[in-house]
């Protein structure tokens, strides 16, 4: 890639037009080291205000020329907001966070590690902020599974005289153009800046806004709370499915209650497909997601594991109508120890681009048939037990 633009990207990966809502806001659907060059194209046009949240920000080259660019912006004399997790920037240069403040950037880091007595409000340590969002001028919004690092951005980043060597992640970008909708995004960041800010109780945090009947948006801002909307919702999106229920998922050891719903959707005729990671970062969570194979699979559901990169997609599509792209992965810790970032679009043509996403990552998977899948060594077998007996921490 040039780094012209959005237009093209990696495994012949044609990116598909942009859709409009009701209400005139734009979207686009962007794979890979799309979305975050779409972020960076973004912050470089801002003209009033920029808002970063991100659970990752690397000090490599990737971070580094995001940071030499929100550097610039503040200088010129736009609000530039930056919130970070503590945790998911631990190993991060904490030179880069100096440079932002020294632009006039305000910084904030969420739960922080260090001196946390000192911090207004009551958490645990494993609760995290895994959102990823990128607000300008409230008309632009940007979020899906990406933190801002070279594995999310691919080679774009890299100036000629380097050779990137790399594989880009695997995974999904939304943009959203259009004050109405973009208005929610920029609530949902006001409410966790407040709190990362000032303390207080983190049900504050959440912020869900339900798709309505008729209606074709909706915002899942979760908060990692005893009464959380977000898993009796997502319980509920399964639930609804009719015809097809198709899941790319990078992270997947999810309750007992999500995985009886899924095979009682294949069982009741529905289309469940998942697609899962063939490599991870995290491989005891992978060893984990294998241990509800035989279940799924008896049941009827197809399971993909993608090859080559890595996938950190989080994307799910029901009946190729109603979408869900964010942050939030289906296990234990987007249920219960995370602040997540998802948003719900009915849209059949941005369903049938979600299919033909789908479909294309298929092209680069490979199929586990339940025959195949029950002739496995039975250390695998014992190895993936254990695993699910530990998913709750993992």
């Amino acid at each position: 890639m040039d780094g012209a633009g959005i237009a093209g990207t990696f495994e012949d990966w044609i990116t598909p037009e942009s859709v409009t809502l009701l209400d005139g806001t734009r979207l686009q659907l962007l794979k890979d080291g799309q979305a975050l060059r779409a972020a960076y194209d973004a912050i470089a046009a801002a003209q009033r205000r920029v808002c970063v949240e991100m659970y990752i920000f690397s000090s490599d080259e990737a971070g580094r020329e995001f940071v030499a660019l929100l550097c610039r912006k503040a200088r010129d004399g736009l609000r530039v907001f930056v919130l970070y997790d503590a945790f998911g920037c631990h190993d991060t240069d904490p030179a880069i966070f100096e440079q932002l403040r020294a632009s006039g950037a305000r910084l904030c880091a969420f739960h922080p590690l260090l001196v946390p007595w000192r911090y207004r409000g009551r958490w645990r340590v494993t609760q995290r902020d895994h959102r990823k969002l990128v607000l300008v001028d409230d008309n632009l919004a940007l979020l899906g599974g990406l933190n801002v690092g070279v594995e999310y951005a691919g080679p774009w980043i890299v100036r000629p005289r380097r050779r990137y060597r790399g594989k880009p992640w695997r995974d999904t970008g939304l943009t959203l153009e259009g004050p109405p909708q973009v208005a929610l995004l920029v609530a949902a960041f006001a409410r966790i800046w407040r709190y990362a800010n000032r303390g207080g109780e983190l049900a504050a945090v959440e912020y869900v806004v339900p798709l309505p009947a008729d209606g074709d948006f909706g915002v899942l801002a979760s908060a990692p709370t005893q009464h959380s909307r977000i898993t009796p919702i997502t319980q509920q999106l399964i639930a609804a499915a009719q015809r097809s229920l198709w899941v790319t998922m990078a992270y997947f050891a999810p309750t007992d209650a999500i995985i009886d719903a899924l095979c009682a959707a294949a069982k009741r005729g529905v289309t469940v497909r998942l697609i899962l990671p063939g490599v991870s970062d995290v491989p005891l969570l992978r060893i984990a997601a294998r241990s509800f194979y035989t279940q799924l699979l008896e049941a009827g559901v197809e399971i993909y594991e993608r090859r080559g990169p890595m996938l950190h997609a989080k994307t799910i599509c029901l009946d190729a109508g109603l979408s869900i792209i964010g942050s939030a992965n289906l296990d234990y810790r987007s249920f219960e120890s995370n602040c997540e970032l998802s948003v719900a679009i009915r849209s059949p043509v941005l369903g049938a681009q979600m299919h033909a996403m789908f479909e294309h990552d298929v092209r680069y998977s490979k199929r586990i048939t339940l025959a195949n899948w029950r002739r496995r060594p039975w250390l695998d077998a014992l190895l993936q037990w254990l695993a699910n007996r530990l998913r709750r921490w993992l």
